[in-house]
């Protein structure tokens, strides 16, 4: 119902006026007339005969009586008329919040689905993770129990390792066993385990993360989604993970379910001493986390930021051999320690020097490197302070740097201890890197490259994903796009562009920009300025630089077609990937804000702002150490400039969306190849 029919509907029509007055048959109200004398008496005049009773006439012949009446009739015409256009206004205004009432249940309805929608969506994410929250608690408790009861001498490392896989295995049946409340004795508990410990086991692995970042609790690099991303997807499919983390002062708590300290060991030797740390625990994306915090040394992670600081090697070589002996004390027997980058590469030495022989026999040793440029060259005594031998692995084929021999290189040691490599590239092949990328370790990559594995990283599908993403104005996939046209009228609508669904919408995001990427950026949009193209720039982060040179070139251009966002929201991020029918890259290897995965998968081809990223095109088609990420980009998006590809839509439109359709179809979320070369490197090492 129209407001306009509500407010017809109120106000009475003039006919209705004219009937009421035509019908209204009224006498004349005669007040009585007073007056006042000079000793302040009132006078009764009602009884004076008026002109007006006696029949006066005045000059126009209009007697003074018929005056009167007539004078009297248009007022109570007018009172009449203002009495029901005060009905009139009454009934509008009531209408109006009867009107205003039902927008707000409507808005309360919306909300409310809203919750209920993004519940449901959470409580599928923790099925597909095979629990639900409750269960999950119950999970992560009982192998903490577990660990309880090894510190505390109740069961060896035998009993609780077999108990651990039962609880893990059965996680959901146990879960429901334990439903109601656990049994407070760890005496109870465990008679309550063995009774259920029956039935044949499913095979997965123990992976232990002992790692310096985690999404989303410290995030500094591609490391944070890295470790969070491949461990929700190895959950997923049956494997237990947990990760062990420094506790810093800066990290962000919050996402931390059941955040509290346990009583247990652990010790790092450090500079000759051993020294204690209190040991925290909890549930983050659904993986367990342990936190370890020194207490003789707790300046170490007590600081502003994560990285950057002289005395990196001591703090994170602290961490390790604290780590290692929390693993140790918790008679835990991982299937595999997976560690990352130089920061935790010590833990392979430390591992086959000292702690092997600690019930870890059948443990094995992944190292994960996402940027090989990143070293940690220190002088060989240094090893000393956390218990290594400086003359025993101060040598050509342990640590010993290749270029500069007088120091030890922490990440080589991770190479050389380590059974399995995963570099972490989405474009380059395992030959390229060991030739070109290897950053002072070519040799010692190439003895070991036996031991190479090169991973793509992945995206989180659960909240990219066009056909169920909560930001877009209407959701879309590859059989049915009509959702994307709705979300690039949407995105033109917000930011003030030129509304029209057959203008081609060019995306860019960006977490840093150089001066070089800036002008080829500029080159880029000047050559396509006459086409009539939309562009819309956005980063990630404050680039004060950026930001001025970005603004000062949108209004050089001065004609609406490159807008600039100088500020992050996640919404805005979701439709600007869901309404760009190209989004330009700094990089195809973006393993930071993964931009051209989540293009490929909200139907934006992705396009190289520069041809130094796609050189790649001659060799990585054929090169069968390459990533399927890489043989399908170079087979579609990589070799292609942007005004080739807008050729392209103009001239081959049909070929253009065939493109697009396959490439949304494809998987290259953490659930995908990098779980299943994960999955292959873990197997091969406990083959070993």
């Amino acid at each position: 119902m129209s407001m306009n029919f509500l407010i017809n509907a109120a106000i009475p029509s003039p006919l209705y006026f004219s009937q009421q007055l035509n019908t209204t048959n009224r006498k004349p109200i005669r007040a009585p007339l007073r007056c006042s004398t000079n000793n302040g008496e009132v006078n009764d005049l009602s009884t004076i005969p008026s002109q007006i009773e006696l029949g006066a006439q005045d000059n126009t012949g209009v007697s003074k009586e018929e005056f009167r009446s007539s004078s009297i009739e248009r007022e109570m015409k007018n009172n009449d008329i203002w009495r029901l256009f005060k009905e009139a206004q009454r009934n509008i205004l009531y209408l109006n919040k009867q009107r205003l009432d039902a927008v707000e249940e409507l808005n309360k309805t919306n909300r409310e689905k809203q919750l209920l929608l993004e519940k449901i969506e959470q409580l599928e994410v923790e099925k597909q993770a095979g629990l639900g929250k409750g269960n999950l608690s119950i999970f992560w408790e009982l192998l903490l129990r577990i660990d309880s009861m090894v510190l505390t001498g109740m069961i060896n490392s035998g009993e609780a390792s077999n108990l651990r896989k039962l609880v893990f295995d059965y996680k959901v049946s146990v879960a429901d066993l334990f439903a109601d409340i656990l049994p407070e004795g760890d005496a109870d508990l465990l008679a309550e385990l063995r009774r259920f410990g029956s039935g044949s086991k499913k095979n997965g692995f123990h992976i232990i993360h002992i790692c310096t970042e985690m999404d989303p609790l410290v995030s500094i690099g591609s490391l944070a989604s890295y470790v969070t991303g491949l461990s929700g997807a190895l959950q997923r499919k049956g494997h237990l993970v947990e990760v062990i983390l420094p506790k810093y002062a800066c990290m962000n708590l919050d996402g931390v379910q059941g955040l509290r300290e346990i009583k247990a060991e652990c010790y790092s030797y450090f500079n000759g001493q051993l020294h204690a740390n209190k040991i925290w625990i909890g549930v983050v994306s659904g993986i367990g986390v342990t936190f370890i915090q020194p207490l003789h040394y707790s300046s170490f992670f007590n600081r502003e930021s994560v990285y950057g600081y002289s005395d990196d090697f001591e703090r994170f070589t602290y961490f390790s051999r604290a780590s290692l002996d929390y693993i140790v004390k918790s008679r835990k027997q991982p299937d595999v320690l997976h560690i990352h980058n130089w920061e935790t590469a010590i833990v392979g030495p430390l591992f086959w020097d000292i702690f092997v022989k600690q019930g870890l026999e059948g443990t094995r040793i992944l190292l994960s490197c996402h940027n090989l440029n990143s070293l940690c060259l220190e002088h060989p005594d240094k090893l000393a302070l956390c218990g290594l031998d400086p003359a025993r692995l101060h040598r050509p084929d342990r640590l010993q740097d290749n270029t500069k021999t007088h120091l030890v290189n922490i990440l080589k040691g991770g190479v050389v201890y380590s059974n399995k490599v995963v570099i972490v590239s989405s474009m380059h092949s395992k030959g390229r890197i060991i030739r070109s990328l290897s950053h002072g370790l070519e040799s010692t990559l190439a003895i070991h490259q036996d031991k190479l594995l090169v991973a793509p990283c992945g995206f989180d599908s659960s909240t990219w994903d066009p056909s169920n993403d909560k930001f877009l104005t209407e959701n879309y996939c590859a059989e049915d796009m009509k959702g994307k046209t709705v979300c690039k009228v949407t995105l033109q609508q917000q930011l003030g562009l030129s509304k029209d669904a057959s203008t081609i919408v060019v995306g860019c995001i960006f977490s840093d920009v150089s001066d070089v990427f800036l002008e080829n950026l500029k080159a880029v949009v000047r050559g396509a300025k006459m086409r009539g193209i939309q562009f819309v720039f956005t980063g990630t982060n404050k680039l004060p630089s950026a930001s001025r040179a970005l603004v000062s070139f949108q209004e050089e251009l001065k004609d609406g077609i490159v807008i600039f966002v100088d500020s992050y929201d996640d919404a805005l991020l979701h439709l600007i990937f869901s309404g760009s029918d190209i989004i330009l890259c700094h990089s195809f290897h973006d393993p930071l804000l993964q931009v051209p995965l989540k293009a490929l998968k909200y139907g934006a081809a992705p396009i190289a702002v520069t041809s130094s990223d796609i050189e790649f095109r001659y060799f990585a088609e054929f090169d069968h150490e390459s990533t399927r990420f890489s043989r399908f980009i170079s087979s579609t998006f990589g070799n292609i400039s942007l005004s080739q590809a807008l050729e392209e839509i103009k001239n081959n439109p049909l070929s253009w969306k065939r493109k697009i359709k396959d490439a949304m179809l494809q998987d290259f979320s953490w659930d995908a190849e990098c779980y299943d070369i994960h999955i292959s490197a873990y197997t091969a090492i406990k083959n070993l």
